[in-house]
Formats: C-alpha cells, structure tokens, sequence
C-alpha cells in the first residue's frame, strides 16, 4: 500500500472515530427515549432508484419521521434537499409521501435548497432560526448530520430511519466514510458555508403553512 493509499485510510478511520465519539450519546434508537424537540429535520434524497424502484432510503426515512410525529416528539417536520433543477424535486416527494402517511399539511415545511447535509444543517439555523432539532435519517448519516449541528451550536438529538441492507447499502456505507472526512475538512478547515441562506422563515408563526425560500435554479 503506498504512502497516499494510508494517509486516505488513516484519514478515513480518523474521521469515522471522531464522528461516532462526538455525536454517539445524541441519537436515539428507541422512540419513547427520545427527548422532545419542536421540530425535526428531515434530510433528503432522490425517492427513486435510477431504475425506476423505489429508494427504501427515502421511503424509511419519511417513515421515521411519520412515526416521530405521531408519537409527539416533534411539532412540525422541516424536509430539506436538493431541487436546484426543475425535474428534481427531493423536498416536495418527501412532503406528497408524508401527507399520504397522515402528517397535516400545516405540520410540513419545505427548505428547496438542502443540496447538501452541511446546507440543510445550517440553513435550520441560519434560514429557519433553530437552535435546537432532531435529525432523521439512517444512522450512520445522522451522526454526521449531528457532528454538523454541534459543530454549529445547534442542539442536536437524532433518530435514525432503518438502514439498507443490500448491495446499495454497502456501497452507500462507503460513501458516507468518504462524506465523514469530507465534512471535517469543511467544518473545521474550509469553514464551507451553504450554496443559499436567506431572509429568516419562523417556523410555526403566522402563516404556519410556509414552504421556505424561493427554489434556487442552477440550470
């Protein structure tokens, strides 16, 4: 193995110790353990397959959300991700899908430009004015989405959504522990910052049936 090829998987298993070590005792595996915070961010992704099959990513997810909601753990739920081009809409399948699981309407709001889980982390505090929110999504991804928050001074609880177990997952998993080095070298080197912010949307003040900012076009 060359020198290059050690210092990637150092970095790597780094990363992954420092990620799981900060953010481990702020996510919930249990429902009724799970501390009450006004409103949940749920993260995004694509709610099909390039097959045309549904994504059981996105589909355990909107599920987990569903299920913190009627359990009373959350007020409102914020779905953020990516629609920077008109024929790709995250944000607005999440809401169709939680609407036709029983969440009221007036109970969802929509951030458009959640491109990434360092934007839509930020922009919860930044856009939405949260300083405090529970994350749904699959676990390994919700101890990164924590990482953020507390990196962030948000404070954070997380609920993770049932997780993948074929070949998608595995490939997913390896993913996620290049997006963990990725997201050290953006909070604590690059201090990235979100593609879009904007003026401050309250969440739950008249009218409570807002749908974020303006959807950003890059093409």
């Amino acid at each position: 193995m060359g020198s290059s090829a050690l210092v990637a998987f150092a970095a790597i298993l780094y990363a992954a110790h420092l990620i799981e070590k900060s953010s481990i005792s702020a996510l919930h595996g249990n429902l009724s353990s799970l501390p009450h915070k006004r409103v949940a961010l749920v993260l995004g992704c694509s709610p099909l397959l390039s097959s045309g099959a549904p994504n059981w990513y996105f589909e355990n997810r909107i599920a987990a959300a569903a299920a913190v909601f009627r359990a009373q753990k959350v007020d409102y739920l914020l779905v953020s991700g990516d629609n920077h081009v008109s024929t790709y809409d995250e944000p607005t399948a999440m809401k169709h899908a939680l609407l036709r699981l029983g969440v009221p309407e007036d109970r969802i709001v929509i951030d458009y430009a959640g491109f990434s889980t360092l934007d839509s982390i930020v922009r919860a505090k930044k856009v939405f004015g949260l300083s405090e929110l529970c994350v749904i999504t699959q676990r390994d991804h919700a101890l990164r989405a924590i990482y953020i928050a507390k990196a962030n001074g948000i404070d954070v609880v997380g609920f993770p959504a049932k997780d993948v177990s074929t070949l998608r997952g595995l490939r997913t998993r390896f993913r996620e522990s290049l997006a963990r080095v990725r997201t050290l070298l953006d909070v604590h080197v690059l201090g990235r910052k979100p593609h879009f912010l904007g003026p401050t949307i309250l969440i739950g003040q008249e009218p409570n049936r807002v749908e974020a900012t303006p959807r950003p076009r890059h093409a």
